[in-house]
């Protein structure tokens, strides 16, 4: 009995499965841009070393409009649909495949009209008619492993859609929030650029009453007069810029921004959590979707050189039909009109041409191909976080001495103007402080903005976006929010 059992289990051919190893170092870079790494967090705000995969999105950003722009995202994407659909169509993928490990079963009713020589007549009419109706079975005995081969490949392309869409989940949470977080950088700017072309604007006005009362020179005038055409054609290019970031904004939530949103807060007083815990590179493999999505491909691959292995041995099927067979369909279901069949049948390939062999080829190439893909996709995730460690560990010095720079600039912008004023110098120093206290001002804005995508981006290459409130308990990857 158990020997029966293991010839109808059969065996597998795919080759033993052996997760490649990790083609980055053991830890993450180490030198100057590393080495201020902030600690207990912001404003109180910490991780309190919890890992990115634990801390939910919501903990993760405070903005109450934020959240909501994600909540809704999450909902109305429609990338994230369409990677939701690509789960079901792989699981059904997956039941077809193996639904062939099974015996087919099929009613079937037939009339076949046929002639025959005269000497090989044995029914009363030639031509005669012969009707059938009854069951009808064939089954593939895999004794190779091939089915379960292809089985096992769908499987794992399965299980890749899931880790893909999951992927996409925790991309749209960063993407939502770097758009977010553009639009209020824009805001910002704008902010800025309105200030300057009102200041521009007011030195313009006094410069040409000086000009027109003789006191001061025409060149003056035009000097003033480009601070103002400059601020001018830079607000129309930051209220554009503002259009588009909410144009970008409403395609990623999916659905027109709602006017009951929850009052966001402004960039700087964005306090996302600075200090969660990179841990090692290894803990990507089981933290980053991209990564288990592309080790099951990988498993696929190789349970497809299983099925092209297989295809060089021997097939087996059983094919059989019991039912009721008549010369005349009246007579069909009378006694006496039992029929049935039995026919086993074995296949063995001789000669295809070397498809076979190309096949196995090719399966051998395209597992080759999903090892690079594999190892590839463990570089990008170091790559990622290693430079999100750098970014982290630079940005808070970079901003400071941004401020400190603005603060000067805006200072020799107000001495300069002060000796316009009692006329020990010309109008170009006053310029000059402008363009430079705005190019400031607008330096220090990118650089906040640069840092605070760097946190959420970095949150992502670490794995978090997942959960929506720290404490849950992960979903599996096939199933939606």
């Amino acid at each position: 009995m158990a020997v029966a059992a293991a010839l109808v289990a059969g065996c597998s051919l795919a080759p033993w499965y052996e997760r490649p190893e990790a083609p980055v170092a053991q830890i993450y870079p180490q030198g100057d841009a590393y080495a201020e790494q902030p600690g207990a967090g912001e404003a109180g705000r910490s991780a309190n070393d919890v890992a990115a995969t634990e801390i939910g999105w919501r903990e993760f950003f405070v903005d109450e409009r934020l959240q909501q722009l994600v909540e809704m995202a999450l909902q109305n994407n429609r990338d994230l649909r369409v990677s939701t659909l690509n789960i079901e169509a792989a699981r059904a993928q997956y039941q077809i495949t193996r639904a062939e490990l099974f015996p087919t079963i099929s009613a079937v009713g037939s009339k076949a009209r046929a002639r025959v020589p005269h000497d090989m007549q044995t029914a009363p009419t030639n031509p005669y008619n012969l009707y059938n109706v009854g069951l009808q079975a064939s089954w593939e005995i895999d004794f190779w492993g091939r089915i379960r081969s292809l089985k096992d490949q769908a499987l794992a392309q399965y299980f890749a859609t899931a880790y893909a869409r999951k992927a996409a989940e925790i991309t749209l949470v960063s993407q939502v929030a770097d758009q977010y977080l553009t639009k209020l950088s824009a805001d910002d700017l704008l902010k800025v650029t309105q200030g300057t072309l009102k200041a521009a604007q007011e030195s313009y006005n006094i410069t040409k009453v000086q000009f027109e009362t003789g006191t001061g020179t025409e060149l003056d005038l035009r000097q003033a007069q480009s601070v103002v055409e400059t601020a001018q054609a830079n607000l129309q290019a930051h209220l554009r810029a503002r259009a588009q970031a909410e144009n970008a904004l409403v395609l990623l939530v999916g659905a027109p921004l709602p006017a009951d949103l929850p009052q966001g807060l402004l960039l700087n007083e964005q306090k996302l959590l600075a200090d969660i815990p990179e841990g090692l590179p290894s803990d990507l493999l089981t933290r980053r979707p991209d990564i288990m999505q592309a080790e099951q491909m990988l498993l696929a691959a190789n349970a497809n050189i299983g099925a092209a292995r297989a295809a060089f041995f021997p097939s087996i099927s059983l094919t059989g039909t019991y039912g009721s067979q008549s010369l005349a369909f009246h007579d069909l279901f009378k006694g006496g009109s039992l029929a049935w069949s039995f026919v086993p049948q074995i296949s063995l390939p001789i000669f295809a041409g070397g498809a076979n062999v190309a096949n196995l080829e090719l399966a051998h190439i395209k597992k080759r191909i999903e090892i690079a893909n594999y190892e590839k996709s463990i570089q990008s995730a170091f790559r990622e976080v290693s430079d999100g460690l750098a970014a982290r560990g630079t940005y808070d010095q970079q901003i400071v001495a941004l401020e400190r720079n603005a603060s000067a600039n805006q200072s020799a912008l107000s001495l300069s103007e002060l000796r316009y004023k009692n006329g020990v110098d010309s109008y170009l120093p006053v310029l000059t402080a402008q363009t430079s206290f705005y190019a400031a001002q607008q330096a220090l804005i990118s650089a906040k903005l640069a840092r605070l995508t760097n946190l959420v981006d970095l949150y992502r290459a670490l794995g978090g976006g997942w959960i929506e409130h720290t404490g849950d308990t992960p979903r599996p990857a096939d199933e939606s929010d």
